[in-house]
């Protein structure tokens, strides 16, 4: 089966053809850098690192392009408010600037740990002022947008399309609409492509309409058309960014280009506690880096692709330990495998796990809009075929076990970013390493008949929480805790 995904803009799966053979354009929304990033950003960035793990998996060059917002993002995302960095930049007294040097940091380190790759192009949307200025000026020459006190505002009227992507009718957003709307719109509907800024507000540059800053929209519009063209092949983002951020972006753009925007528009939808979604404003969130404090980043990945990421995924202690006890499964197969590796002959018998049958269902769930729960079921069948098949004592060789192994690396680590032992914080990627030490040091003291120095090895790493598993094929260990 070709590989389906879900196309927001037509509510249905469908058949993924780039819009250039083997090359596929990425974009994604990236974060708005006001604060330390939280379990509803990961959700988003993990989901989209597998998407493209994926694509180039199965063969496409891809151009990954996510941006960084840093300035023009309001407090309640439209056109009314603050600037949210400049909002907090003047309750923590420094630089807006400052501030998004700092969580930009603090992004890219949480996502460092989770193993979530680097965009090719990560561009700034303070970076890329000439573009968006650029992009209204077009607007303006062709009548879809007109300045009012400074400000430029798209005029919903002139795209007949506004709202096919949220399914949202510009009737309805008129009868929604808030008393406290600016009068200088034309339309309640319309939104802000360049904001006039007022006295002492510090983000500010020259345009042909006076001096202030890009409205949130346009950026993403202007960022990814620079790096993908007038269009590509996918935009992604939250769910929450449906309406009206990327209602606009279609808006703007394909009112400037007069081409189609975007072939396939992907939501992931959000993390919810208690059935409430999570975030900053509702006060709900927890911060990566305090999950990380409490459980290795590897699990909180693992806890994220447990649910598809179209669907909602609920945090609690109890699920994300229930994530951490499926992680240790899949790290104990893999660590019995590679213990086996060590010591296996060249010439012994070929290990019977069906790699082929495995290595179809696993893409076959993948070509179902990217169904990472079923693709990680995949893996835990084999994990417990391939501790069957261990079980066994057979003397099975070497290349047959080297073989499973390049199998969970592709498919687990390759595509996944699900790598036992290879931690993305602290010292824990130690951690293999150092018990093959220790079990070589307590079979020395063994073989010398020094019982009591064994013991103690095997009760002080129990009391660490790792037990070890003396078996006729060797010593394996898991951790328990």
């Amino acid at each position: 089966m070709p590989l389906q995904v879900y196309n927001t803009l037509h509510r249905r799966k469908e058949q993924f053809t780039p819009l250039h053979e083997g090359r596929v354009g990425v974009y994604v929304c990236g974060p708005t850098v006001y604060g330390h990033s939280h379990l509803g950003h990961a959700k988003s960035y993990v989901s989209f690192d597998v998407i493209v793990r994926y694509l180039r998996h199965i063969g496409y060059k891809v151009l990954y392009v996510q941006n960084i917002t840093d300035v023009g993002h309001l407090t309640d995302d439209a056109d009314q408010g603050e600037d949210k960095l400049v909002k907090q930049a003047r309750l923590d007294r420094i630089h807006p600037m400052q501030l998004a040097e700092t969580f930009t940091k603090s992004y890219f380190e949480d996502m460092d740990a989770l193993g979530v790759l680097r965009a090719d192009i990560i561009p700034r949307a303070s970076g890329h002022i000439t573009e968006q200025i650029a992009i209204v000026e077009s607007l303006l020459a062709k009548k879809m947008a007109y300045v009012a006190n400074g400000s430029v505002y798209f005029d919903v009227a002139a795209f007949p399309a506004y709202g096919r992507l949220s399914g949202r009718t510009v009737e309805e957003l008129t009868a929604g609409a808030r008393v406290e709307i600016k009068q200088e719109k034309r339309h309640p509907a319309d939104f802000a492509l360049w904001k006039k800024a007022e006295p002492g507000h510090i983000m500010r540059w020259p345009s042909p309409w006076g001096e202030g800053f890009p409205g949130w929209h346009i950026e993403c519009s202007a960022m990814s058309m620079k790096y993908l063209g007038e269009e590509f092949d996918i935009h992604g983002g939250g769910l929450e960014n449906q309406f009206p951020h990327h209602e606009c972006e279609i808006a703007q753009s394909e009112g400037a280009t007069g081409k189609p925007f975007v072939r396939y528009w992907l939501h992931n939808n959000m993390v919810t506690v208690d059935g409430r979604k999570m975030g900053k404003s509702l006060g709900n969130f927890i911060t990566l880096k305090d999950a990380f404090a409490r459980w290795d980043p590897q699990v909180v990945r693992m806890f994220i692709l447990q649910s598809h990421y179209r669907s909602t995924l609920d945090f609690s202690d109890q699920a994300v330990e229930g994530a951490a006890a499926g992680y240790a499964k899949l790290a104990n197969a893999i660590g019995n495998l590679r213990e086996r590796i060590a010591t296996a002959p060249a010439g012994g018998d070929p290990i019977t796990v069906d790699l082929s049958r495995a290595g179809e269902a696993f893409r076959e769930a993948m070509d179902d809009d990217f169904n990472t729960p079923q693709a990680l079921a995949v893996l835990f069948d084999l994990a417990r075929e391939l501790n069957g098949a261990l079980a066994t004592g057979k003397n099975f060789g070497k290349p047959s076990l080297e073989a499973v192994a390049a199998f969970f690396e592709t498919h687990a680590g390759g595509v996944l970013g699900i790598r036992p032992g290879a931690h993305g914080a602290g010292d824990e990627g130690l951690l293999p390493g150092v018990m093959d030490v220790l079990i070589q040091v307590r079979a020395d003291v063994r073989a010398q008949k020094l019982w009591p120095v064994a013991d103690k090895i095997r009760d002080g790493l129990a009391k660490a929480g790792i037990t070890l598993e003396d078996k006729k094929t060797g010593t394996s260990w898991k951790k328990t805790s």
